[in-house]
């Protein structure tokens, strides 16, 4: 039976003033009610639009934010309310990779002190063992260990991706959330680093959940996809699953914007209309009926509940099955990104170990 590692249950999220002197400023609803459970030693994605909550919620399983509502379990252990002293053995397990690696490395720091400051900090090795594990970090991520006296802004965007992951290496964590690792990069180095994270998770054993909007991204390093729309996961299943046979109209318009390498080939479309609600008055009802083609009366007055369907598969929809049954959810397999995949292609068969330039 697959052991699970992180699990959420209800997590809620709300930005706002709560004092009387800033009282008229609006509270922004950025999570609402999530629920769900990461398996040890598989790779998990949150996946949506920009601003639907999926940085917040990564960064509220991590408890780098507090929670409104709900709990986070950790290996079965709540640390929803544990104090920062009682989190801190927790943090050398639980590491984040950042989206942007330039601002979330210290200009004024070398690339050994940005690596060895966690393996300092959580007493892992000192002087010589220090500077050698720093080593061979390095090596790890296809940098050379030479590189240790120079500073973030005299590398590539890639090869500072690859050492902010031999950061998040440096304290030997079991669980590993890249918050949009590869959008800030060329798809040509995108396929490195998702080469290098897929190689590092079987190297060592990792869990990864990923945030991202990239669904070819998702497509070819992932496991099960959670799929969110204004603070809510609005579908869940496996990758294959999603891709396949999406059962939510948001899913499948997702899938349906991905191109095609083919001009030619056509295929139906869902159409969305309008732009994602403000976070700080999200509509009543299904939050996507708005700009859901197949809204109805219910939609408006009644939120949906998530419907479970077997194998861990979610939805929550009111007419999820009769949209199935009118072809609106019609297999998409060949939706992915057609130059994502080509890249990594030709990066696998190459077996390319070497650093960016």
């Amino acid at each position: 039976m697959t052991t699970t590692i992180l699990e959420a249950k209800g997590l809620t999220k709300q930005f706002g003033a709560r004092s009387r002197a800033l009282s008229k400023m609006p509270v922004v609803h950025a999570v609402n009610g999530v629920s769900f459970a990461v398996r040890e030693g598989e790779t998990f994605a949150i996946v949506g639009e920009s601003g639907c909550g999926k940085s917040t919620l990564g960064r509220l399983l991590l408890r780098l934010l507090d929670v409104t509502s709900g709990r986070v379990l950790y290996r079965g252990r709540d640390i929803t309310d544990l104090t920062a002293r009682a989190m801190r053995p927790l943090r050398r397990e639980m590491q984040l990779v950042f989206q942007d690696p330039l601002a979330s490395l210290n200009p004024s720091m070398t690339v050994g002190r940005i690596i060895g400051e966690p393996i300092s900090l959580h007493g892992l090795a000192r002087g010589t063992a220090r500077r050698e594990r720093v080593a061979e970090l390095l090596r790890t991520v296809g940098l050379q260990p030479e590189y240790v006296d120079r500073f973030a802004h005299e590398f590539s965007g890639g090869q500072r991706q690859r050492i902010g992951i031999a950061r998040a290496l440096a304290s030997e964590p079991r669980l590993l959330v890249g918050d949009e690792p590869v959008s800030a990069l060329d798809v040509s180095v995108q396929a490195q680093v998702i080469n290098l994270l897929e190689g590092l998770k079987c190297d060592f054993g990792l869990t990864l959940i990923i945030v991202a909007h990239d669904l070819g991204v998702i497509r070819h390093m992932s496991d099960r996809v959670a799929v969110m729309y204004l603070g809510e996961i609005v579908e869940l299943a496996s990758v294959d699953a999603v891709f396949e046979t999406p059962l939510h109209p948001y899913t499948q318009a997702l899938l349906q914007a991905i191109p095609v390498s083919n001009p030619h080939l056509r295929r139906p479309r869902t159409a969305i209309v309008g732009d994602l609600p403000s976070p700080t008055a999200p509509p009543p009802g299904c939050r996507f009926h708005p700009r859901c083609p197949h809204a109805r009366t219910l939609c408006r007055e009644s939120k949906p509940t998530h419907e479970r369907l077997g194998d861990g598969r979610q939805v929550a929809c009111h007419y999820w099955r009769e949209i199935q049954s009118g072809g609106a959810g019609a297999p998409l397999a060949t939706a992915e990104s057609p130059k994502l995949a080509q890249r990594l292609a030709l990066y696998r068969a190459r077996q390319a170990n070497e650093p960016d330039s």
